[in-house]
């Protein structure tokens, strides 16, 4: 990214961005003391929700569920019309946000195409029901007991192999909730992230959600580019980053390979790559820095791979720097499904060269850019010292809180007159820092004595 583009990107705010999202705020408030108790206020917050869509398709359906909402009618299905209402105003954000990105930097990106999807059946409805309970109490309201009804729920997820998402999904929001009961004594409860959990998995609980959009099958060589970790005190997932060089000769473009594992809070820092060990091939290239050969391996429309270690063959070494300065510029940026059209979900891979760090701040030709240290891995050598030393990244731009950041994903610095690397992978085999590989030898093998300890139950 080179100052003129980075100007470009940060000049100005993009027009009625800020009232959409002081709409969204509205309905999180009214979410905050519940459904079933609307005051003055909220009731009008509601309304102008409603107002803001008379004009769209979805306007006289939200129209009629704010009514009876109003009225003291909480249903699913009007439930349903409120998130799916949130949820396209939090759309409109990002596309407006999105286009604002692509054009800054020239990125072309393809258009979303409908493809038909088997719908998943399944036990949903406990999953709506402890959803509707929620938003009828309020974050306020929510004590031991109303978490704990959720088990059920989420036990009936976990049993359906297609609805693993949603289970997981409803799983971390009950086990956030869980641990800030009761929520009437805390300071602050995080309005905006639990609305999004709850919209979400409200709309994956619908009869006859549509699964992963499976489109076809690539096959190529996959150039990484950095790793991005999600984690949470009940999963882990490591998202890969990469372009993707397919064999049939179309053009390159821009994907996303994640593996995904179920953990326990305990289980932190580097040990977290041993929760993934059954992904060899996709740790040992990026330890390694290397590309993968694919067979034939599913993508979606919105760029996911569906890994299968299986169906992917080691390559040749492959520098991260090197991919991100040749192939960057015209890889095609994948289209972005539906549902997945919101603002925190804008995550694009970019280089930044010839820059200096103050604080966390990125500095270019005269333009500031914040940069999100909070996002560097615990499992990874990236520190913000290496950051701040740093002058050359490859990272993820995103936009959140009302303004773009940079997360980074790799740098290169000076540290004592030598030039180092550092990337968010480099310890997916295990620690090469020979201080964090003590610390681990002295801590013990969390995961290995967890899995015996499994083992044993599950032979009784």
């Amino acid at each position: 990214m080179l100052g003129v583009q980075l100007a470009a990107l940060l000049d100005g705010a993009v027009p009625g961005v800020t009232e959409t999202l002081d709409l969204v705020a509205g309905f999180d408030d009214a979410l905050v003391y519940g459904l079933g108790r609307l005051d003055e206020e909220q009731t009008g917050r509601l309304a102008a929700m409603a107002g803001a869509l008379r004009d769209t398709p979805l306007g006289p359906a939200v129209g009629e569920a704010v009514e009876k909402i109003t009225a003291g009618s909480v249903g699913d299905e009007q439930l349903a019309t409120l998130a799916g209402a949130r949820t396209a105003l939090l759309g409109a954000v990002h596309d407006a946000q999105l286009g604002r990105f692509d054009a800054a930097l020239g990125r072309a990106r393809a258009s979303w195409e409908e493809t038909p999807t088997a719908p998943v059946e399944g036990p949903l409805g406990a999953s709506r029901s402890w959803l509707q309970e929620l938003a009828i109490t309020g974050w306020r309201g929510v004590d031991h007991d109303l978490v704990s009804s959720s088990d059920q729920a989420i036990s009936a997820l976990l049993a359906e192999p297609r609805l693993r998402g949603a289970a997981v999904l409803l799983d971390g929001l009950a086990a956030e909730l869980r641990a800030s009961c009761p929520v009437a004594t805390m300071d602050r409860v995080p309005a905006r992230r639990w609305a999004d959990l709850w919209a979400r998995a409200l709309l994956l609980s619908q009869p006859g959600t549509g699964g992963p959009a499976r489109v076809g099958v690539v096959s190529g060589r996959l150039l990484p580019l950095g790793v991005d970790v999600h984690e949470h005190g009940t999963a882990v997932q490591v998202q890969v980053h990469g372009v993707l060089e397919a064999a049939d000769g179309t053009a390159a473009r821009l994907v996303r390979a994640s593996v995904t594992a179920a953990k326990v809070d305990t289980i932190v820092g580097p040990t977290l790559w041993r929760l993934l060990d059954g992904h060899p091939v996709l740790l040992k290239a990026l330890a390694e820095h290397r590309s993968v050969d694919l067979a034939e391996l599913p993508v979606t429309a919105g760029g996911d791979l569906i890994w299968r270690d299986d169906q992917a063959t080691l390559g040749e070494p492959a520098d991260p720097f090197a991919t991100a300065r040749l192939r960057l510029t015209d890889a095609l940026a994948p289209a972005v499904p539906p549902l997945e059209r919101h603002p925190v979900r804008i995550a694009e891979p970019v280089l930044l060269e010839g820059y200096t760090v103050d604080g966390d701040a990125l500095s270019l030709d005269g333009h500031t850019l914040p940069v999100d240290l909070e996002r560097l891995p615990s499992c990874g050598p990236l520190t913000s010292e290496l950051v701040a030393a740093s002058s050359a990244c490859v990272g993820l731009v995103r936009w959140e809180a009302g303004r773009w950041t940079l997360q980074p994903l790799a740098v290169r610095a000076t540290v004592k007159r030598k030039a180092v690397e550092a990337h968010g992978g480099d310890w997916a085999l295990g620690p090469t820092d020979p201080k964090v590989v003590k610390a681990e030898a002295r801590a013990g093998d969390a995961v290995a004595v967890l899995r015996e300890r499994a083992g044993r139950l599950l032979r009784r």
